[in-house]
């Protein structure tokens, strides 16, 4: 274990895959925005070269970009207090990525699942970009030094992947130049499921627009989804042990508790009781009165593109000031010449 004291930091990325709900930002945006306050230097990156591993359309990506950005802001991120920005401004990611590359094990990136469930069976025909972004998703980490990363339960192997990354770096050049970043996973919806089947993830990748919110869904729209949500018949119960086996409710209660700012517990000790047909529209104005703002203010800023950009411009500036310094000290260790 390392006695170097690291100046605590914040780093998450997001891919601009487009269409942003309610999964997003509870599990991810809202808990950004609610931790900026907390004096710790903050980066939120929006990784455009990741999204590239499986093709992109050119201006469907540029939207995406755009419109995740607008999100982060829309949810509460002030780009003064954190850094946001898209990766592909940044050429330190890419270099500190080769770096790594030279340093991960080809068996390390084959244990991927991500790798295994992108690729499915065709995986000869996989890119060498999607095989090797374990990779690129550690150098986007390191660079920065970040201590704590926000992550969901299925990117918490990459995060292991990067600690081993920076543990055999700092083992064959015997330093202790980089951190052991700690995965943050807090939250009571930082997996908020489908409201058509509460077994699986809400996904924009679903053929039913009813399963998922939209951030970019207006009130009317907000309010019928959550109304025509699938649930079963009986009441919800008066302790949380009550919903075991009961998908669909706990998901309901869990994106409760995360609107609100409570606990399941406090959720169910307040609605314990109640039969879904009380308790929807309660959630139904509960989501309006959270969701329909940001939708708002996405789309005032999704017209105001050049706002946008002048915004992730600014950002990467701050991030390289950061990175920079990193990644030349990065290319001392290793023995590379040059200023």
């Amino acid at each position: 274990m390392s006695d170097t004291a690291f100046t605590p930091r914040v780093f998450s990325g997001i891919q601009p895959s487009g269409d942003l709900h309610l999964g997003n930002y509870l599990g991810a945006l809202k808990r950004f925005a609610d931790a900026q306050d907390r004096g710790v230097q903050s980066l939120y990156c929006m990784v455009d070269l990741h999204a590239i591993t499986v093709w992109q359309e050119p201006e469907r990506l540029r939207h995406a970009t755009r419109e995740l950005t607008a999100g982060f802001i829309a949810s509460g991120l002030d780009p003064e207090k954190s850094i946001l920005f898209n990766q592909s401004q940044v050429p330190e990611h890419t270099q500190m990525a080769w770096v790594f590359n030279c340093v991960a094990r080809m068996g390390w990136m084959k244990r991927m699942t991500q790798f295994k469930d992108k690729a499915g069976k065709n995986a000869e025909n996989a890119s060498l970009g999607l095989f090797g972004y374990p990779a690129l998703m550690a150098a986007d980490i390191l660079v920065y030094h970040a201590t704590h990363v926000p992550v969901g339960e299925d990117q918490k192997q990459h995060l292991e992947l990067t600690r081993d990354i920076a543990a055999k770096f700092n083992h064959d050049y015997e330093t202790e130049f980089f951190p052991m970043p700690e995965p943050v996973i807090e939250g009571a919806a930082t997996r908020v499921m489908s409201l058509r089947d509460g077994s699986k993830k809400m996904s924009k990748s679903d053929p039913s627009d009813m399963s998922r919110i939209n951030m970019t869904d207006d009130a009317d729209t907000i309010s019928r989804k959550i109304r025509k949500a699938k649930t079963d018949p009986e009441p919800l119960p008066s302790d949380l042990g009550g919903l075991d086996g009961r998908p669909e409710a706990r998901n309901l209660v869990n994106i409760y508790a995360g609107l609100a700012d409570m606990s399941a517990e406090a959720v169910i000790a307040e609605m314990g009781g109640r039969a879904f047909s009380e308790f929807k529209p309660l959630l139904a104005d509960l989501a309006v009165s959270r969701m329909a703002p940001i939708s708002e203010e996405m789309g005032r800023l999704m017209q105001e593109p050049a706002e946008i950009d002048a915004i992730l411009c600014r950002g990467s500036d701050r991030a390289r000031e950061i990175a920079a310094p990193i990644l030349r000290k990065t290319y001392d260790i290793v023995g590379m010449v040059g200023r």
